[in-house]
């Protein structure tokens, strides 16, 4: 028996030679496509010393452009936070008419082009489009303003935190709501001391993808935002007109914010992630609760009647 067992393990098990031949091909996919832009952003961006890295940090346009990206990234991100707990807690936890619509709608915006999605605004709300001339009667300004901006970064960030808890909540299914509901608990009580806290780590992931995307948007943000300097151009958009203005130090310095976005969102995921192999390990580890002695019943007080 035991023989067989590591016969069978023997035939299923890669040679040595295929696992380090793998790995390698990891590492050197890594080397060249994040390591090695990672550093030549960097390294571009002091090519003329930190004075000048700073100097294109401080430039008015360029404090504009950061402003403006972590305004539309705290505008969006709470917003589809909340639309995606209640679209997962929709498809994952009742059945209704319309639920393969719904989940369609969410997987949009990953099917359409951002470029599509930004002259889609800009038909809706444009001069020329359907509420164009409705919005300049009212002075409002949605297209080439930061609210088309914001709506654009909404229609290409809303599916990460939908797509990152459906599936999650739909492994976890609704017993434990049920029990709570049986128990007396209400639907907020149900939501945050049940559900909550079964899916906080889908939650984080959802929100650190989410807040990369929308701080690095581009394609419907330069289509709704009409490259207005220091008014409308979020930090991808000015690395843009700066390049193409031949300023290569001060495009890669914002570009390098950028990048350091990108590696502190993956730092905190793998720490959200690490901590929760933790969790799930310490609870794995917990011995199963014993239920408490019952006292033995005295003679003639509290026995059963097969004890009588």
């Amino acid at each position: 028996m035991a023989t067989d067992l590591t016969r069978k393990r023997v035939t299923t098990t890669e040679a040595p030679w295929v696992r380090r031949t793998l790995i390698a091909i990891a590492l050197v996919f890594l080397l060249l496509f994040l390591l090695l832009p990672l550093a030549a952003v960097f390294t571009e961006a002091l090519r003329k010393g930190l004075g000048a890295y700073l100097e294109a940090l401080k430039e008015p346009d360029a404090w504009s452009a950061i402003r403006l990206t972590l305004i539309t990234a705290a505008i969006s991100v709470p917003l589809n936070l909340v639309f995606g707990v209640a679209a997962a807690w929709a498809i994952a936890k009742y059945e209704f008419r319309g639920k393969a619509f719904l989940t369609t709608l969410v997987d949009l915006p990953f099917s359409v082009s951002p470029v599509v999605a930004g002259l889609i605004y800009v038909l809706v709300f444009g001069a020329q489009g359907w509420f164009g001339p409705w919005l300049a009667a009212h002075d409002i300004k949605i297209v080439f303003a930061v609210p088309g901006i914001v709506l654009a970064t909404i229609f290409v960030t809303f599916p990460f935190i939908a797509r990152e808890l459906i599936p999650l909540m739909q492994a976890q299914g609704n017993d434990e709501e049920q029990a709570a509901i049986v128990l007396g608990a209400s639907g907020w009580q149900t939501f945050w001391y049940v559900t909550l806290p079964n899916i906080k780590w889908g939650v984080i992931y959802g929100v650190i993808l989410c807040n990369a995307r929308a701080m690095g948007e581009f394609g419907a943000v330069s289509v709704v935002s009409g490259h207005i300097r220091g008014q409308t151009n979020t930090m991808p958009l000015h690395v843009e007109i700066l390049y193409n203005e031949y300023q290569s130090v001060a495009a890669f310095a914002v570009a390098s914010l950028l990048a350091l976005l990108a590696v502190v969102t993956l730092v905190v995921k793998s720490l959200a992630e690490w901590k929760q192999e933790r969790d799930m390990k310490a609870a794995s580890e917990m011995p199963p609760e014993r239920p408490s002695p019952q006292p033995s019943p005295r003679s003639g007080e509290g026995a059963t009647p097969q004890a009588l």
